[in-house]
């Protein structure tokens, strides 16, 4: 932890560097680069947020073949539309009637 000593020797070191008639300037720029530090800290905190909540949603269907899909019960991760109106027909197709002779 930094004792009063050392934060007098740093207030020291910092007038000296930046002289008296500077301070108050270097206190308003580092007190504008602060606000603008915990406001893009909220922001990025913010944005942390929403994307770990839409990993949490699931995804919602892109196209009405993947929502049809999806009622039949069909399995639609990693198809094209192509295929799933495919297997859409395939299960709704009636099986032909065999007429025995």
């Amino acid at each position: 932890m930094i004792g009063t000593n050392e934060l007098l020797m740093i207030f020291g070191v910092i007038v000296l560097l930046f002289g008296a008639a500077k301070l108050p300037e270097l206190a308003r720029s580092m007190g504008s680069s602060m606000g603008e530090f915990k406001k893009a800290q909220k922001e990025s905190e913010l944005n942390l947020k929403e994307f770990e909540k839409s990993l949490k949603e699931p995804a919602a269907p892109k196209s009405k073949v993947q929502e049809t899909a999806q009622k039949l019960g069909i399995e639609i991760r990693g198809k094209t539309d192509e295929q799933l109106l495919d297997e859409i027909q395939k299960s709704t197709e009636r099986p032909k009637e065999v007429s025995e002779p």
